[in-house]
Order: C-alpha cells, then structure tokens, then sequence
C-alpha cells in the first residue's frame, strides 16, 4: 500500500498558521496542523500570553488574547483542518515529498507552511514573570495605548533601532518615557537617535542595566545599576517595554533552508515563497518588522494561496 502524502503540512498555530489552515481547507487542500506543546512557546502563539488585544479588526470592544486564539482554531476545526497538539522535531526538505515529524509522528507533505512564530527576548529579571502582561511588554505598539499606561511614566529597555522606536511611540501616551541602555550610545540610525535624544519627554538613563522589576500586582518601579559606578536606583514608572529584539523560531529548518543571520527565514519579496520550491513561511517567523496579529494573519492567507498555486501547477 503507498504511503499517503498529504498536500499541506502547517507547523505553527498562531494566527499565520490557523488563517493558511482556514484557506488551505477551504481550498480542500485538506491541511494538517501542528500546533505545539511546549518548544517554542504555548500553542497559539504570542497572544496566549497576552491579555486585552484592542487593535485587531472586528473586536471594537477588545478581546482576551486567549479569547481570540481559541475562535481561531475552531474556525481552522470547522472547517477540516486537522491539529496535532504536538512539537515539530525534525523536518526534511531535502527530497520531495518533505517530511515532517514529531515525537508521535511522521508525516510526508508536497508542501510546508512555515508559522512557527518568534518569541520576544526576555530579560530574566527576578519579578518579570509575577509581573508579565501586568505592566510588563515587549510591544509598545500592542499595548502602549492601553489605559493602564496612559499618562504614567514608562520604562523602555533598549538602544536600536526597535527601543527607538517605540520610546517615540510610547510619548503620544506617557507622561514621561526613560530609555535604559546598557552604553553610552545608542545603536540606533543617526536621524533616529536625533529624534529620540531631542523630544521633551525622553530621559536617557546610559550605561545602565536592570536589576529587577518592583510592584506587587502591577509594575510601579524598575531598578537599574550603573554599569561603570555600580550605583543603583529606581525609576518609578507604570509600565516597562521591552525592546532587545524577538527570536525566530526557526531552529527545525536550519540549515535546510535560506535565513537571515538571526534566524528569520528569508521569502521572495512580495510573496511567502522561501528559497526551497514548496516551502513557504509567513507570520513573525519571517517578519522583522511588523509583527503584529493582524499582518501575521494576512500573510498566513498569502502563504495558503502561494501553497495552493504551488500544488496546481505541480499536479
């Protein structure tokens, strides 16, 4: 009896990964998911741990992370997508049709989706995980707008062009912004760094690190040490931004496949095509840039109709 091969394999569950299942099944391409256990973070991606999403299209009142990542994988159920609550452990994209496996399973695929996510770096502070999503965040953009920031003083950690950028942004809704670096240079563009360094908001704090994050239930404090002077203080603040940079989860395709030299998974401009025919990556797995919910989900259907295009002309 032949082995049976399916047409889409889809390896990632946040909202790229379920918007390719949704258009992949609807194309009767009939997908399979994996959407994790542990490796890489929770299945549903980055907004498991996120609590109130209030810019995504179609929720005017917010919604829970959770919430939403729930009403994505039943809509990728309903319509016959079929998930492995499993880790993705070894791919082979070598010889076609590819092969993905986990510790359960080994499937044989004539394409791949990649929708494996990236993770924001953390910083291990002692409190940042009593305190994570209260008052802790990685995206100034996701959450700087929410009440809780409004009219407070923030903390953003950083000193490229990401921490730049985002303490910028963070000044449309905080009454005062530091930026904490460990330098005493930014990394930053020259023409950002103007920017940054003239706005009346911004109090640079330079050659500091953070020690440890204060609050009991909510963050009301970050203490920094002078790296030169060894001297600490604290800022009293609201909230506390991360900026060092996101972590592509990338690592089960290394070396198999076209990457950035921080491990995005690099696509043909204007596409989700990667540098191996069948193969196509979308959401924070390959972007850099936006990273938010909503162009994750737009170019997880970008990828489903690249995949299906792809299957066509390959018959």
């Amino acid at each position: 009896m032949a082995e049976a091969i399916e047409q889409v394999v889809i390896i990632g569950s946040g909202p790229a990964g379920h918007t390719a299942a949704v258009y992949a099944a609807r194309a009767n391409l009939q997908p399979v998911l994996f959407e994790g256990e542990t490796r890489g973070g929770l299945p549903g991606g980055q907004l498991m741990i996120t609590t109130e999403v209030e810019n995504y299209p179609g929720f005017p009142k917010g919604i829970q992370g959770p919430e939403l990542m729930a009403a994505f994988r039943q809509q990728s159920l309903r319509f016959g997508t079929r998930i492995h609550s499993e880790d993705v452990t070894r791919v082979d994209l070598k010889r076609q049709p590819f092969t993905v496996a986990s510790a359960q399973r080994e499937l044989k695929a004539r394409a791949i989706i990649i929708a494996s996510g990236a993770n924001a770096k953390r910083l291990h502070l002692p409190s940042e995980d009593r305190l994570w999503n209260k008052g802790i965040s990685a995206c100034a953009v996701c959450d700087g707008a929410l009440p809780a920031f409004r009219n407070q003083p923030l903390v953003v950690i950083g000193g490229g062009d990401s921490a730049v950028e985002e303490a910028t942004y963070l000044t449309k809704f905080a009454s005062k912004v530091y930026v904490v670096h460990r330098r005493d240079t930014l990394r930053a563009s020259k023409i950002m760094q103007e920017r940054l360094l003239k706005h009346p908001k911004i109090e640079m704090v330079w050659n500091a690190i953070p020690l440890d994050v204060l609050g009991t239930d909510v963050v009301t404090g970050v203490k920094v040490q002078d790296v030169k002077t060894k001297a600490t203080r604290e800022l009293t603040c609201g909230g506390l931004f991360y900026a060092i940079g996101h972590q592509p989860n990338s690592d089960v395709v290394q070396g198999q496949i076209e990457m950035a030299p921080d491990g995005y998974i690099l696509t043909k401009p204007g596409t989700t095509r990667t540098s191996v025919e069948g193969v196509f990556a979308c959401g924070d797995v390959q972007d850099r840039v936006y990273r938010q919910a909503v162009t994750a989900a737009g170019s997880g259907c970008m990828a489903a109709l690249d995949a299906e295009r792809y299957l066509a002309a390959h018959e």
